[in-house]
C-alpha cells in the first residue's frame, strides 16, 4: 500500500478538481473529472449507480485519481489502487463534496431517481510532487 505524504493529503483536501481513470470492459481507459476528498487514508469520490465509473469499477476495480494544483503545474498527486464501492452515507458524502467545492450545504444537481454511491480508493501507488 502506498502512503500519501502530508503534502499530497493537503492538495487532496483543497477544492481542486481531480480526474479519475477507470478501465472499460474492452480494456480502453475512461477518464472523467470529479470532486474528491480524503476519508482517513482513503481517497473518496461519489457518483450515481449506473454511471460509467460505477459500472466499470464493478467489472474491474483498478482506478487512478490525479490532482494538479492550478497555481503550480509541478504540484501534483497521482494515486492508483482499487476502488471499493460503498452505498453507506453516499448522500452525506456528495453533500460534503458540494460544501467543499460549491460552498452549499446540499448537492444541487441531485436527480430524484438516482442512487448515489461512494468510491473509496486505498492507494497502492502514489506519485507526488510538491511543486516549485
Amino acid at each position: 500500500m502506498g502512503k500519501l505524504p502530508a503534502g499530497a493529503q493537503e492538495l487532496l483536501r483543497k477544492p481542486v478538481h481531480a480526474w479519475v481513470t477507470t478501465v472499460r470492459p474492452d480494456g480502453s481507459l475512461h477518464s472523467t473529472v470529479v470532486w474528491v476528498d480524503l476519508d482517513g487514508d482513503e481517497i473518496i469520490f461519489n457518483t450515481a449507480v449506473g454511471r460509467a465509473k460505477e459500472r466499470h469499477l464493478r467489472e474491474d476495480p483498478r482506478v487512478s485519481v490525479s490532482v494538479l494544483d492550478p497555481a503550480d503545474p509541478f504540484h501534483l498527486v497521482s494515486v492508483s489502487g482499487e476502488g471499493r464501492l460503498d452505498l453507506e452515507g453516499a448522500d452525506d458524502v456528495i453533500d460534503g463534496l458540494a460544501k467543499k467545492y460549491l460552498g452549499v450545504d446540499s448537492y444541487p444537481y441531485r436527480s430524484p431517481d438516482e442512487q448515489r454511491i461512494n468510491v473509496r480508493v486505498t492507494p497502492d501507488d502514489v506519485i507526488f510532487s510538491a511543486g516549485r
